[in-house]
Formats: C-alpha cells, structure tokens, sequence
C-alpha cells in the first residue's frame, strides 16, 4: 500500500530554508553601481579643471548666477567652490582642492588632477582586475607613504636668508597665472611681506594674516607696491574741513561713538516747547564737547572710528569740533580689521571715552591722505614700535585684474610661508612625479599578489601631470612623457618639462622649484580623498 505523504505548511518551509547546504547568491550590482557613479561624478569635476593646469593652462570664466558677478581665474580651489556640484562625490573634490588651499596654497589644479587619475585607475582595478575596494585603499594608503619618503629623499634643503630661492620658488607658483608677465615684481614683493611678518622667537609660524591686501582701481599691476605701515581704503572725513595730512601723529583707535546718547528702549519724546528744544541741543553740544576736550587733552591728532551697529559712530556736529580741534578722523574702520590696526600701532583699543589716556595711544611720523587711482586712501607712515605687520596696495585696469592679482599673490605668499614651516624645495614641471612614477614601479615587483599590481596601476597614474603639462604646453604628451621617463631612467632625477622651450630640460637650471610640503601635501591628501571614495558602497537618502 503506497503512504502519502504531505507536503508541509509553507511557513515551515521557509523557517527550514536557511538550514540548506547550498550557497546564496549576493547580487553586488547595485554597490557597483554607486561606486561607478561616484568615481565618474568625480573624475568629470577633475577634467573639468585639467586644461588650467601648468603654465600654458587656460583661463576659466566663471559668472555667478545671483549677481551676475564674472570671475576669470584659472586657479582651482577657486573654480571649484563657485562649481560648487550637487554630486556627493564631486564635492568631495572641491574639498580637497580647499584643503589643498589651506595646507599649502598652491598645488589647487595638480591635487584634482591626481585625484582623478588615481580614480581612473581605481576603476580600472575593481573592474578588470576583480580587485575588492578595501585591497585597492590599503595598496593606495602604502603608496602615499613610499611617494612621501621618496619625495623627501630627492628634496634640496633651503636656507631662509637664501631671498633669491625664496623669489625663484615664488615665481614658479606665479608662471600659471595671468599675472604671471609680472612675476619680477610680485615674487620678490611676496618674499619681503613674509620675511617682514616672520617672528625670530617662532621663526616656523607664519600668520598671512598679518599681511592685509588692499585693491586700488586705476593704473596697472606694475603700480602695485608693499608699504611699511598702514592703509585705509577711504578717505579722511571732510565734513567739516579738517585736517587731510598730520605729521607727529598720536593715533587713537576707538570704539565707542561720539554722538549724543540715546535711551536704551525704544521710545519718542516730543517736545513742544522752543526753550527745551534749545536745551537739549545745547545739552548735546556740551557732551560732545567735553568728549573731543578729553580726546584733545591726551595730545590725539588721529582718530580711527570703529564703524557702528546700533547708531552713527559720529554726526555731523562732532566732526565740526574735531575739525577744530585739528583732529584728523577716519570712520567706520571695519570691526574686523581692528586688531590687525592695533598690531601694526602696537597700541590698544579704546572702548570708552573714560579710558582714553596717552598711554593707548600709536605713534606715526605721519597720517595722510594721497590719490591712488580714482579714488583716495589714508596712509599711515613711519610708525614707532611697529608690529609684525605690512600692507599690499594691488592696482590694476579692472576689477576682474585685481582679483585674479590678489588670488595669484595669496598663492605665492602661500609658497614662500610653505618654505618657512618645511624648508625644502623641490624641481617642478613634472620632474617629481616622473622620478616618483619609476621607482614607485620598481618598488611594485618587489612585492607580491594583488598589492604589487595596485601599486604599478597607481605609479603609472603619477605620469598625469607631465603628460597634462605637455598637452597644455601644445606639445606631443605621449613622445614629451616617454622621452622624460627615458631620461630619468638614466638617472637624471631633475629633467622635466621646459614648456618655453618646449624641450625636456634640467628644470633646476631653468628656476622651477616648488616647495617639498606643496606636492607631499599634494598626494597625501588626493589619496585620502580617493579611499573615502572607494569605501563608499552606498547612498542612502534619509527624510
């Protein structure tokens, strides 16, 4: 007699399912598909900004869409935060060029570049060579540090009092730029800004801002001038004839309004009466009075006024009287700028009329008003005890010359600060990622497995920057880059690429050198930024 045998409940037969000996399939499309989607979003922003590399790049305008406003720059830390890309991912790059900007100033285009080389290579290995991402971002954390030691094992040690390295390295930074015709007269202004700020007692910290840049419309960049002292960019108040020059200056720098007082609630009082009127005028007129009879009695001939919030810092009736008291006033001085102020005056600042003694006081040879351009500054002159301060004045045609002059002299003064923390240099135009490219490769066979084949990947997506430079120059990238690996190969570690001659030349002899700290700081950071990337394996979008 044949059993029949019942088929058991459907739920008691998924409960038994996970017991089975057969293995699961994991469907992995959708991770790959997100890193795929994050490695493209980030190599178009780094191909985006590859053409203005090198000192051949182009120029980028970029106009904002509220204001209308245009920028021409070709400087990537600045191309990529107006960008600013909705991609995850893609913004991570516009960090890194900003992160970039902070450490070492210059270097903005180089890091994207690498960045996006590595990348490519990146995908190459996960794709092709079935390579797991975490092996991928090991190799990459331990080719970061062999490039640093490489990097450091080719460096040239750097004296500060060498000013003619300090101006050659400063020129480098500013080959790229539009500005770059009058690197002669910024990289040596740059040089003396840092120099002149630099503190004996802590020769290795430099604060840029210490050095303030202000840009004058009018004339060219060759107007463009370091001054030992101080410039306001506004004019001396006129309202009541005062005084426009002041030698012997005793300078006061205030922060408290000298106007008649006004109650601390929002109140009207109507008067209706002549005779009460005429009271509280007068009432004013003698707390103003007796307010400039203080300032006037600590021998004050310069007064700087801290701009207001709540109400005017001044009114008209006591510019009169301290125009009579031959009292030289320059208002609404920015809340910002006053501690720069009373460093350069080593002075302090007043913040109430019953504090106001001699002894606050900054002295100068002189205070005067002078036409710059179209317009006209306050410059301060001469100044006794000066702080550890100087000033920028920046001219040009038109504001979109300036700012790309501004941008340019932050980097090189970035450069000469880079040499000051790390006192290294090294040779530019592609010499270092050439020499790093070949050992970095010799170095790959002595290891094993997967590690060795990440690390020759990695080593050829070095070789982007010489072959970006050629390109660029309007030279043969692939000949130009073989004919340097070439060279190198024969030991020559500073042959790079001369885009003036258009030639593989020994770049030391031809004054490109950089800062060590600009391309060590270069690859740390662009291979930190990849590995983030590469360990992404998902997006998940929260409410």
């Amino acid at each position: 007699m044949a059993a029949v045998v019942s088929a058991p409940p459907p739920a008691l037969a998924a409960r038994a399912a996970p017991s089975s000996k057969t293995e699961t399939f994991t469907d992995t499309k959708r991770r790959d598909d997100v890193r795929h989607a994050n490695i493209e979003a980030a190599r178009a922003v780094a191909d985006a900004v590859r053409t203005s590399l090198g000192p051949r790049g182009m120029d980028k305008m970029i106009i904002t869409p509220n204001s209308n406003e245009v920028i021409i720059t070709n400087d990537g830390a600045t191309i990529l935060s107006q960008m600013s890309p909705l991609q995850p991912a893609a913004r991570m790059l516009a960090d890194l060029s900003r992160s970039q900007d902070t450490a070492a100033g210059d270097g903005t285009t180089s890091v994207v570049v690498l960045a996006g080389a590595i990348l490519r290579k990146s995908q190459h290995l996960l794709s092709n060579a079935a390579a797991h991402p975490t092996a991928v971002a090991d190799s990459l954390h331990k080719f970061s540090q062999k490039a640093v030691s490489i990097l450091r094992s080719i460096a040239i040690p750097v004296d500060l009092s060498d000013r003619d390295t300090l101006i050659k390295s400063a020129s480098t930074a500013l080959n790229s730029k539009v500005v770059s015709n009058y690197s002669s007269l910024l990289s040596p202004l740059a040089v003396d800004a840092v120099l002149s700020i630099l503190d004996p007692n802590n020769p290795s910290l430099v604060d840029l801002r210490d050095i303030k840049i202000v840009k004058k419309l009018g004339g060219t960049i060759d107007d463009t001038e370091l001054i030992k002292g101080l410039v306001f960019d506004k004019k001396a108040s006129h309202a009541a004839g005062g005084p426009t020059r002041v030698e012997n200056a005793k300078i006061a720098v205030i922060q408290f309004q000298i106007s008649p007082p006004k109650t601390d609630i929002e109140q009207s009082v109507v008067v209706s009466d002549y005779t009460q009127m005429d009271r509280i005028l007068r009432e004013e007129r003698n707390y103003i009075l007796s307010m400039v009879k203080k300032i006037k009695a600590t021998g004050c001939n310069v007064l700087l006024i801290q701009k207001s919030i709540l109400r005017d810092a001044v009114t008209d009736l006591s510019l009169h009287y301290l125009a009579k008291a031959k009292i030289l006033v320059v208002k609404d001085i920015e809340r910002d700028d006053i501690e720069f102020i009373t460093k350069t005056l080593n002075c302090l600042p007043i913040a109430n009329i019953e504090h106001f003694r001699e002894d606050k006081l900054g002295f100068a040879d002189a205070v005067e008003e002078v036409s710059v351009g179209e317009s006209k500054v306050v410059r301060v002159t001469g100044i006794k005890n000066m702080g550890r301060t100087s000033t920028v004045v920046v001219r040009g045609s038109n504001q979109l010359v300036i700012d790309e002059a501004e941008r340019s002299l932050h980097d090189a003064l970035c450069v000469v600060r880079c040499l000051v923390n790390e006192k290294y240099l090294i040779a530019g135009g592609g010499a270092p990622e050439i020499e790093l490219s070949r050992q970095l490769a010799a170095w790959a066979k002595e290891l094993h497995g997967m590690e060795s084949y990440c690390i020759k990947e990695f080593a050829e997506a070095l070789e982007v920057i010489p072959y970006t430079l050629a390109e660029n120059a309007g030279l043969n990238p692939v000949s130009i880059v073989t004919e340097l690996r070439n060279r190198h190969a024969r030991g020559e570690t500073y042959a790079g690429i001369n885009v003036r001659k258009g030639q593989i030349t020994n770049i030391l002899e031809e004054n490109v050198v950089q800062p060590l700290l600009v391309s060590t700081s270069a690859i740390t950071l662009a291979t930190e930024c990849v590995r983030m990337i590469l360990k992404i394996d998902d997006i998940v979008m929260v409410r």
